[in-house]
């Protein structure tokens, strides 16, 4: 996968997964709630566990659509 991404994020699901993946866009589902940056936060973790790279999201702090790239 080549960065940056495009994300659309689906909060408090089950558990933080890639649903979807077509076109360098991901549906991710997260596990933490949209509130106090929780989500976010998940996401970088995700990301940076994922692939191995430190990762911002660049775009989209408070919007379900993101864009994460490297650092």
């Amino acid at each position: 996968m080549q960065f940056p991404i495009k994300l659309k994020v689906k909060p408090n699901s089950r558990k933080t997964e890639i649903l979807k993946e077509e076109n360098n866009e991901i549906l991710l589902a997260v596990r933490s709630p949209a509130e106090n940056n929780k989500a976010n936060i998940e996401i970088i973790k995700f990301f940076s566990r994922e692939f191995k790279t430190r990762v911002k999201i660049v775009k989209g702090l408070k919007s379900r659509n993101k864009i994460v790239d490297e650092l």
